[in-house]
């Protein structure tokens, strides 16, 4: 039976492990320090990997069923013009949302801090430490990236034969292709195999080619750190003067009633930490509510939920005359960062676009549009060679384009308590209000633009298109516990503590300041590295 007590003694608690709540832990743990990891979710076996990928391939079975997320766990409302699908963009389970993420790992631009109190310098040595325990495979081929200092711990894969054909048509344009970072294996390493080419990398690596917070939750654990899986913390207790954390307190199974109902523990440590993410960690902090703090933990300053910021989806694809080979590659390895802080700029090839305010934008070049033989054959009701001729005639000539646009961080979109609606544990789900702005809805459909051009070179059927008026998230929640220098407007200070507490470090792409346009995982993994650095120096 799993011993869900706390530990008598620890110096750290840290709260999710996802790759933020690993890489501290494992980094705490390490240099000797006693770290207890709780995490809602359960341990997944990796031996069920190759299961949880058959029920992903199967028509009629969506994203959310594959890693077990739904019910009154993981319930949640939505409200504001946009409604925001949630449960589509995250894992509960040791390993987190890297457990079904897409693994590209590129580095903000020096002018996406500009609004930060820290700067691209005092990250850069993170980002290389970040690089080296992900294991990215990269090439220094990106005109547009910020400066390095080494290179990339793994080769970069090569473009795939889609890309190839892209190519030829950016050139024409005079638009600039280049690989992308990727948190994957182009070769064994760090005790994993390389890439084997499934295709099914989101939702599912069954290699564990693709990096996962798993991969640091078990090193963390050879170093001493304590992993306690599906302890769900219902709130953070403080001390009498409202200074310092005393407790996590959490629900686990009550193996004595039969498995079926849950007792309460309480975690006591000298630091917190907070790695639940974007949405858990805000609503965590609201639930804490006390008498000195009545308006929620660490928020004297009122933005505990405010300036939520998401990455908006633009997308064009078609069908060309030509075998583009999709679904051979289940991940991206090609992009553009041209039009990043610039998305007016013209090319030889494209007009500039008028003068309206953009965000950021980066274009991407898809290895999966169109039907896949196997969702052909399992959608279909015919056989044999009627089915053989219909996925010759549907499959491998479908091309592809994405992008994400940046949103600016506005205080009314936010995640906030919906009393109305409570979990499995009688708490109040998180209710998120969202909308995208007109500057975003320019930014997709200058990307629109740009992708038409690119299609139409190519001599493209465009039969779909995702912009302004059908946008999704990319799944990136971001600014909910921002960072800052005035506690007045912010909740954390650059060493990543919270203001209102001494003890009580965040560690999420909640502290964002802006969201940029980049893929935020890696911003995540150095920004981990160091508030472990800065907890460190405390204990």
């Amino acid at each position: 039976m799993t011993d869900r007590t706390p530990s008598e003694r620890a110096d750290v608690c840290v709260i999710g492990a996802g790759p933020a709540g690993a890489l501290v832990a494992h980094t705490l743990a390490r240099r000797g320090h006693d770290v207890v990891v709780l995490e809602a979710g359960e341990r997944f076996e990796f031996e069920d990997r190759k299961r949880r990928m058959e029920r992903a391939i199967r028509p009629g079975d969506d994203d959310r069923s594959v890693w077990d997320m739904g019910g009154p766990r993981d319930a949640y409302t939505s409200t504001g013009e946009q409604f925001y699908p949630l449960n589509r963009a995250r894992v509960k389970g040791v390993g987190g949302s890297t457990l079904h993420w897409q693994g590209m790992v590129m580095r903000l631009h020096e002018s996406d801090f500009d609004a930060w109190p820290i700067s691209y310098d005092d990250l850069r040595p993170y980002y290389a430490r970040a690089e080296s325990q992900l294991g990215v495979a990269g090439a220094d081929d990106n005109p547009f990236a910020p400066p390095r200092e080494e290179p990339f711990p793994l080769p970069a894969f090569r473009p795939s034969h889609s890309d190839s054909i892209f190519a030829d048509a950016c050139e024409s344009l005079g638009v600039a292709m280049h690989s992308v970072p990727n948190a994957r294996n182009s070769e064994p390493h760090d005790g994993r195999s390389e890439c084997v080419g499934y295709g099914t990398c989101k939702p599912v690596c069954p290699s564990g080619a693709k990096y996962g917070a798993d991969v640091h939750v078990r090193k963390a654990e050879e170093e001493g750190a304590r992993v306690i899986d599906r302890a769900a913390v219902q709130r953070l207790e403080h001390d009498d003067e409202g200074k310092r954390i005393e407790a996590a307190v959490y629900a686990a199974p009550d193996h004595g009633n039969g498995g079926t109902g849950s007792v309460e523990h309480r975690q006591e440590a000298r630091e917190f930490v907070l790695a639940g993410g974007g949405v858990e960690i805000p609503r965590l902090l609201l639930l804490s509510k006390s008498k000195t703090y009545p308006d929620g933990l660490a928020n004297t300053s009122g933005a505990v939920g405010r300036y939520f910021m998401d990455h908006l989806y633009a997308g064009m694809g078609g069908r060309i005359d030509r075998r583009t080979r999709q679904h051979r590659v289940g991940f991206i390895t090609s992009e553009c960062h041209q039009f990043y802080e610039d998305p007016a700029r013209g090319t030889k090839g494209i007009p500039a676009a008028d003068d309206a305010e953009y965000d950021r934008l980066k274009l991407e070049f898809s290895n999966y549009a169109g039907p896949t033989p196997v969702g052909l054959a399992l959608d279909g009701d015919e056989w044999g060679d009627e089915l053989l001729s219909t996925i010759r005639e549907e499959y491998g000539n479908s091309v592809g384009m994405g992008a994400l646009a940046g949103q600016k961080p506005r205080k009314e979109n936010r995640i906030a308590l919906d009393s109305g609606t409570t979990d499995d544990h009688g708490n109040p789900v998180p209710r998120i209000h969202w909308r995208v702005d007109e500057r975003t809805k320019a930014t997709l459909r200058r990307a629109n633009e740009i992708q038409r051009d690119i299609l139409d070179e190519l001599g493209a059927e465009v039969t779909w298109h995702v912009g302004p008026e059908n946008t999704g998230p990319a799944f990136h929640h971001m600014g909910t516990t921002r960072m800052g220098t005035d506690p007045k407007a912010s909740v954390v200070n650059a060493r990543l503590r919270t203001h209102d507490l001494q003890n009580c470090t965040i560690a999420s792409s909640s502290v964002f300041v802006t969201s940029g346009a980049m893929n935020p995982t890696l911003t995540i993994a150095a920004l981990s590295l160091k508030a472990a650095d800065h907890v460190h120096e405390r204990l």
